[in-house]
């Protein structure tokens, strides 16, 4: 009997010391690092160290501030640019432009592809269509989009909506057809009809892949105003980057990539949000996390 109590005691002394937690100071620092405070912070220090040595290469000659620029120049350029307001007309131009393409593109592109789960006769028929579309590089569309259009505002949004709308077709179509058929099958069996499967299986399940298209259209999105921009306007990032590079002011062109950088980034924690809104179960809140 005193061996089972001795080997009890001991069992019960390993789970406690292993519970423990653990006083190494490299263990502590490195679990601070991992919270969110810690890891935003590493991330400044990156930025903050990335630059320094940016400076310091430019001011001893190791990099040519003509072609490369320089982070105290881009800063001032950067102020001035934001006193004058040029920089937030210019953002605003191509925000305005990415965000209404990317709605209108993603919108119609994801009604269009779950539509097809509709047919599959209308599915066979147009799908060579689809995959000639999507073959052809979106960006040759732009003279041809200026032509049509003009210059102004709707040509940027229909050369973003192009970019958008197959991309955002091709998934949905997708995430349509890998709909569970065995739940679609069931709820056939007890009677529902094709509206109600389509809306009550096929949907639910294919929101997880639309919403992960939202992100690779946030870039596409940009990509399509900034192209616009580049060929002919009169506002905007694109044309403030062109501008700039046609007169080698490299200082100004990384501020406008920079902000592209900024606007794009605050896009995709827009469409976080919203997935956290719309699939609140895909969330890692409240999700225990093994600690090795």
């Amino acid at each position: 009997m005193s061996k089972v109590q001795d080997a009890a005691t001991s069992a019960a002394l390993t789970t406690a010391v292993l519970q423990a937690p653990s006083r190494h100071p490299s263990k502590h620092l490195r679990a601070w690092l991992e919270t969110g405070l810690g890891t935003s912070l590493l991330q400044f220090v990156a930025v903050a160290v990335f630059f320094l040595c940016w400076e310091v290469a430019t001011e001893l000659g190791w990099l040519s501030e003509f072609l490369m620029g320089k982070p105290s120049g881009i800063w001032a350029r950067f102020v001035s640019s934001l006193m004058d307001g040029s920089l937030l007309i210019n953002t605003g131009y191509t925000l305005w432009e990415a965000v209404l393409g990317f709605v209108i593109g993603t919108a119609l592109g994801t009604v269009m592809g779950l539509s097809l789960w509709y047919s599959k006769w209308v599915e066979q028929l147009v799908g060579p269509f689809i995959a000639a579309i999507n073959s052809v590089p979106k960006i040759a569309l732009a003279p041809i989009v200026l032509l049509w259009f003009g210059t102004g505002l709707l040509s940027k949004v229909v050369l973003v909506v192009s970019m958008t709308a197959i991309v955002a077709l091709i998934a949905a179509h997708q995430a349509a057809k890998d709909a569970d058929k065995d739940l679609q099958a069931l709820m056939f069996s007890m009677g529902g009809n094709k509206h109600q499967i389509f809306f009550g299986v096929v949907v639910p399940a294919s929101l997880p892949a639309i919403l992960a298209t939202f992100r690779i259209n946030v870039g596409f999105g940009l990509v399509g105003a900034v192209v616009g921009e580049f060929i002919s306007s009169k506002y905007g990032l694109g044309n403030m980057i062109y501008t700039a590079s046609s007169l080698f002011e490299l200082n100004t062109v990384w501020v406008g990539l920079f902000m592209l950088m900024l606007v794009g980034f605050i896009l995709y924690h827009a469409i976080d949000a919203l997935e956290r809104v719309a699939l609140p179960w895909r969330t890692d809140g409240g999700r225990p996390h093994l600690q090795m």
